[in-house]
């Protein structure tokens, strides 16, 4: 469906990474000045169109990558995309989720409170059984949403500064979905199994 980066190119590039290059993820680097000027410039104009983004986002991604409608239950057995497009279900999480996006950009300039709202998305999408492999393949269709929208603004630079703050927020959700997950995995030890619990039964 004509994006370049979409489709094998995203799985390629975000689907089958080794524990190393998750590793690497995490280190990911946060935007520079000049990335975060032009991120939140194409912002303005990309906020007219924040439903149609949401909405084309989404049907590219269940287009692209169908394993995704496993995590969505109300969108799991639609095969038919134009019913997907018109699904008032979908335009809200597309909304759901630009907004998320709005408040990464927003908070570009206060990496606190950005490391804190992404590592706490990544600890929620544990519970939603979202696993992390997929959050990057929402950058690839974000950036393909976008490019029609801002037509001769798109430029390499404005794609790599998108990417760079798409990477820098998934490595925090994965990190976030890591921490949740070793928690819930600590949990479900018995109390005389947990490392950080000392026996103090006499």
């Amino acid at each position: 469906m004509g994006c370049a980066i979409s489709g094998l190119t995203a799985k390629a590039e975000f689907g089958e990474r080794t524990t190393e290059e998750d590793d690497a993820a995490a280190a990911a680097a946060c935007p520079s000045e000049d990335q975060i000027l032009m991120i939140k410039d194409s912002w303005k104009v990309i906020r007219d169109d924040i439903a149609k983004v949401g909405i084309i986002m989404f049907v590219r991604l269940f287009e692209t990558h169908p394993e995704c409608k496993d995590v969505f239950f109300l969108f799991r057995d639609v095969e038919d995309l134009e019913r997907l497009r018109t699904s008032r279900e979908l335009r809200a999480h597309g909304l759901r989720v630009m907004s998320f996006i709005e408040k990464n950009v927003a908070r570009l300039d206060q990496l606190e409170r950005l490391e804190a709202l992404a590592l706490e998305l990544g600890k929620s999408h544990y519970h939603y059984n979202a696993p992390p492999k997929y959050y990057s393949y929402v950058q690839a269709e974000f950036i393909c949403a976008v490019q029609p929208i801002l037509k001769e603004s798109w430029t390499s630079e404005l794609e790599e500064a998108w990417k760079t703050m798409f990477q820098f927020v998934t490595s925090l959700m994965k990190q976030g979905y890591q921490e949740e997950s070793d928690r819930q995995r600590l949990l479900a030890l018995s109390p005389k199994d947990r490392p950080d619990k000392k026996n103090t039964a006499l």
